[in-house]
């Protein structure tokens, strides 16, 4: 149940607060005075898109909050979604004039598809031409399997598993059909550039080794040259070098040691730099005269090199590119060489997968022809009650191509009068009659349900007697669940449980619209207006304290 609906500048209103109570309420107002700006705030607290403008001009944002009584089953639902402590379930929607909205559950923010899971369980909205949905045959079947109950309720979520399996083995099986169709082309491709890469026997370190070595060769008298020069200026074959000078010092250097603890240090460093100097002359010999090129390797490798890059420009342009598209080619290969088996597989995995769907169907198919006869029955009797005692109602039942919600397809037929042919409910009935039609069928498909009902003037096109059948009908319907009802009817306005009123006060710049909850004086009055009478018109107010009476 809604308890409390607070709204804060959301289009025509700056601020109001409704506090709800069980059973029938409704709202009502002139003309324009802005009732529908309530139903689109409900419409936010239901996870609806803000549209262009609907915060009020000059503030920054609009604010919307509804407090829900918060059953045991709703906080098991929740979990760690609201505090263990929470006494209430407590939605918001904040929108701001630049268009960005903000959801919460209990003052911790919320996606607006979290929001929405949660207020549909709690709330059903049925706007100005809810009823118009009646007329769709999709709906039809959806009214007609919710009457069925729970278990048919599920066969339709397996229905519709089911039917996603046949287009997905469908699918699957036309892919490995089409493949067949080219596969012995496919697969010679796929052998020749496997057979190329193989060949090539490609890897990233190879080419990295002869990057190398291309390098290397490229320069070899230069590298030669360098360490040549560079040892022979250290130790020289033919005569004394650096290392000559390097030693002669370190002799008298000896022949001073042991005096002085400073100079000893120096003594050892240049020690080591004659060792150092000795042995890097070794190297750089060596080095020099390991030089040596292989005759035709530079051109090798070069060669080597080019086939790289050959193979890499077919295949995305490194190694690394080479060797996936190499993986890639042989499940493809391992595919089409078992295209066969796969084929068989997958016509096996779509006949199951048919035959799944083929249950399904018939058990939804039977389950349908059950109840459409109680349904129809049962709304006949409802219809009696909303003044159309002279109609009556069928369902028929066609069979169609299967599909997410099975293989039949349902019509409401509808003879509004007595001795009338029946005809499709979309051609015969008016509006005002869908709306009675509605109604009935809120009470025999949903009986047993406590989610709080919210009708936006679902009564147009209703008058006279009938208005007043129509309140009657949705005060049954709030006996043991909360309805909220926006009306221009003061039959049904009537026999409310709690009335608000809604008025545009033009005066303003902008314009401002109050919610004002109203005391019985005050419900006397706005049923007067609602008559189309003056305040001091002693017939419609004597009217209007009848209706009260005889709520």
């Amino acid at each position: 149940m809604l308890h409390e609906l607070r709204v804060e500048n959301l289009l025509l209103i700056e601020s109001a607060e409704l506090r709800l109570a069980p059973g029938l309420n409704v709202l009502t107002g002139e003309t324009g005075a802005g009732k529908t700006v309530l139903a689109q705030a409900l419409d936010l607290l239901l996870g609806g898109r803000p549209r262009n403008g609907i915060v009020r001009p000059g503030a920054t944002e609009a604010y919307v909050e509804g407090a829900f009584a918060l059953s045991d089953e709703l906080r098991s639902h929740l979990g760690e979604r609201i505090p263990a402590d929470a006494e209430e379930l407590v939605l918001a929607r904040r929108v701001a004039a630049e268009g960005r909205s903000k959801a919460m559950i209990n003052g911790r923010s919320a996606t607006v598809g979290e929001l929405r899971d949660v207020a549909t369980t709690m709330l059903v909205f049925y706007g100005q031409h809810e009823h118009r949905k009646l007329t769709v045959a999709s709906a039809q079947l959806e009214i007609l399997d919710s009457f069925c109950g729970a278990d048919q309720r599920a066969r339709r979520v397996q229905m519709a598993a089911a039917h996603q399996r046949v287009i997905a083995a469908q699918q699957r099986l036309e892919e490995l059909q089409e493949l067949d169709g080219a596969r012995e082309r496919e697969l010679d491709l796929l052998q020749f550039e496997l057979a190329e890469i193989d060949e090539a026997a490609l890897s990233e370190s190879e080419e990295s080794e002869l990057l190398s070595v291309r390098g290397k060769l490229a320069h070899v008298e230069a590298l030669r040259s360098a360490a040549f020069s560079a040892c022979e200026l250290l130790a020289p074959e033919e005569q004394e070098g650096v290392n000559s000078s390097l030693a002669a010092a370190a002799a008298g250097l000896d022949a001073v040691g042991g005096i002085d603890q400073q100079l000893d240090e120096l003594i050892g460093r240049w020690q080591s730099l004659v060792i150092e100097s000795d042995d890097l002359a070794a190297e750089l010999r060596r080095y020099s005269e390991s030089l040596g090129v292989e005759p035709g390797r530079l051109e090798a490798t070069e060669e080597r090199l080019a086939l790289f890059d050959r193979v890499k420009r077919k295949h995305g342009g490194s190694v690394a590119s080479v060797l996936a598209h190499a993986e890639e080619s042989r499940q493809r290969l391992a595919l089409l060489s078992d295209a066969e088996a796969s084929i068989e597989a997958a016509s096996s995995d779509l006949a199951e997968a048919v035959a799944d769907s083929k249950k399904l169907v018939s058990a939804l198919r039977k389950t349908r022809a059950a109840a459409a006869p109680k349904l129809a029955d049962q709304l006949c009797k409802r219809l009696d009650e909303l003044a159309m005692g002279g109609a009556s109602f069928s369902v028929e039942l066609s069979e169609r191509e299967s599909g997410p919600t099975g293989g039949d397809a349902a019509e409401f037929m509808i003879a509004t009068n007595a001795g009338v042919a029946a005809g499709p409910l979309r051609e015969i009935a008016s509006g005002g009659e869908l709306s009675r039609v509605m109604l009935a069928l809120l009470g025999v498909a949903n009986d047993g349900s406590k989610t709080t009902l919210v009708f936006d003037e679902i009564d147009a096109g209703v008058g006279g007697k009938t208005a007043r059948v129509v309140g009657e009908r949705l005060r049954y319907l709030a006996e043991d669940r909360q309805v909220v009802c926006i009306t221009h009817l003061p039959q049904i306005a009537s026999l409310a449980e709690r009335h608000f009123s809604i008025e545009k006060d033009s005066g303003t710049d902008p314009v401002c619209t109050t919610v004002t909850e109203l005391g019985e004086p005050q419900v006397v009055g706005e049923l007067v207006r609602m008559l189309g009478a003056e305040q001091d018109d002693s017939a419609a107010l004597r009217h209007a304290r009848e209706l009260r009476s005889a709520a």
